[in-house]
């Protein structure tokens, strides 16, 4: 769903990069930051350390928009970690850009952030009514201060302390003075990898991340893992108080979020895509002529789908790839308009046939109605619409922004309703067996929007905006971490 409006598609929160031991940070921490640049394009941020000082540079918009007049010796130093952001909680608006950057009674911190923790409200409200000042509306700043807490900062593994406080989703990458800091939650929702640069360290939410930068893969930050990189070389240990009962991955990654060039969670996201699309055309078959994609992230899913059916695959949608990824947009009649621009019917192609259309997923449904009007006004003779992933009911609490049930197309209607309302031929989704075929530990995914089963208990709250900071009310039991 790579073009939908605002109403049609997933939003997550960000993407992270940083690298240690290297002699200029700032250019690696661009390049790689380009590469996540489809995790969020409302704002972006890199901050540096030359062992010394904190250098910063931040802005709202596009990486290259942000960075493209800021010569890099504004940004000298050793390491550096940066930041692309779409909010899913805390407004757009500059002072949420991160990465954050803290004075601490031990010197400089800077954090980045991509999740979203579910006891970020209590945890503010208790800080703040202890005086404590806040200085954004994320819930990434409850971490600055547990780490500025007297309570863990005169006690030993004080940074694995204070992440043991957090709840829900999140990876961390922290840097100081001295070193950097990779961590990454108990039930491993979102994805963090480690590479190798000369004698230097790379950490990035995608590996498209690090090859772009020239680094070579090793392994992910395992979930409950904290890696801590300094002088000295690179050491792990786990800073949950005990195991996890389960992980719980997004299996939104592989379904939208992720580069198809990118290895998540051990898995190509090219691959899987391809496997979900083999196991649409044998769950939901067509009579056609042509299989068509909705680009970008319904190109592989479109080639399993043809190969597995035997249809040829065609392209009668092309992208406008002067236009930015739709969902991400922060104003929303900036993303309704965006979305009309990005994808053009090709009336050749479509003209006369009978048409599958292959898309990753549908949120609330408006912009898949205009697709499919669209292709008829071109003389499509039917359109049949297969969905690579089962109908999201559900809401996430963990870093997605699906944000009550009853703004979800598939939370109010039948699969037959759904269809009428799009005016499709025929409509079909995968099943949530079939999404979990292609992956050799399928109990280690969080599928909840679609199933309902969330990996941790999260209470009576109706939809992720009751956990965001002033909201209310507070949520039972969400949470995972011990």
């Amino acid at each position: 769903m790579e073009f939908h409006d605002p109403g049609e598609c997933p939003r997550e929160a960000c993407g992270v990069f940083g690298v240690f031991g290297v002699q200029d940070a700032a250019p690696l921490v661009y390049q790689g930051l380009f590469s996540l640049q489809h995790r969020g394009q409302e704002g972006a941020g890199i901050v540096t350390c030359d062992g010394r000082l904190l250098h910063t540079v931040k802005g709202m918009g596009l990486v290259s928009d942000v960075f493209a007049a800021r010569p890099w010796s504004e940004l000298s130093g050793h390491m550096g970690i940066g930041h692309v952001r779409y909010s899913t909680t805390g407004s757009a608006r500059m002072q949420n850009v991160q990465p954050l950057v803290v004075e601490c009674s031990d010197g400089p911190w800077a954090i980045a952030h991509n999740g979203n923790l579910t006891n970020a409200r209590r945890l503010r409200r208790m800080y703040g009514a202890a005086g404590a000042i806040f200085q954004t509306g994320t819930d990434s700043e409850v971490l600055v201060h547990l780490l500025a807490d007297p309570m863990y900062r005169s006690r030993p593994l004080r940074v694995a302390r204070a992440l043991n406080e957090l709840q829900g989703a999140f990876s961390f990458l922290l840097m100081t003075r001295e070193r950097l800091m990779a961590a990454r939650d108990p039930l491993g929702f979102k994805p963090l990898s480690i590479g190798k640069l000369g004698s230097g360290y790379v950490f990035a939410s995608e590996t498209c991340a690090l090859a772009q930068a020239g680094a070579e893969y090793l392994r992910d930050v395992q979930p409950g893992e904290l890696v801590v990189v300094d002088k000295d070389g690179m050491t792990f240990s786990q800073f949950a108080a005990s195991p996890a009962p389960r992980h719980a991955q997004c299996i939104f990654e592989h379904v939208y979020f992720s580069r198809p060039d990118s290895r998540v969670f051990g898995e190509s996201v090219h691959s899987i895509r391809c496997q979900l699309g083999l196991r649409l055309a044998m769950e939901c078959p067509a009579c056609a002529d042509i299989v068509i994609p909705v680009p970008d992230s319904g190109n592989a899913s479109a080639l399993g789908y043809s190969r597995g059916s035997g249809i040829p695959l065609d392209y009668g949608f092309i992208r406008n790839h002067y236009v930015g990824r739709t969902f991400i947009m922060p104003d929303a009649n900036q993303r309704s308009d965006s979305a009309d621009m990005k994808l053009a019917v090709v009336h050749d192609v479509v003209k006369g046939r009978r048409v599958v259309v292959v898309d990753d997923s549908i949120i609330r449904g408006t912009t898949a109605r205009r697709r499919v009007a669209a292709l008829k006004r071109a003389g499509a003779r039917e359109v049949h619409l297969r969905i690579a992933c089962p109908p999201v009911v559900h809401p996430c609490f963990f870093g997605i922004d699906f944000p009550t049930k009853a703004e979800l197309v598939a939370g109010r209607r039948s699969i037959g309703e759904i269809c009428r309302f799009l005016g499709a031929d025929t409509l079909g989704y995968l099943s949530q067996d079939g999404l979990l075929s292609p992956f050799r530990f399928p109990g280690d995914y969080c599928a909840a929007c679609f199933s309902g089963a969330y990996p941790v208990d999260v209470g009576t709250v109706q939809g992720k905006t009751e956990l965001e900071c002033g909201a209310a009310p507070e949520p039972v039991g969400a949470g995972g971490v011990p």
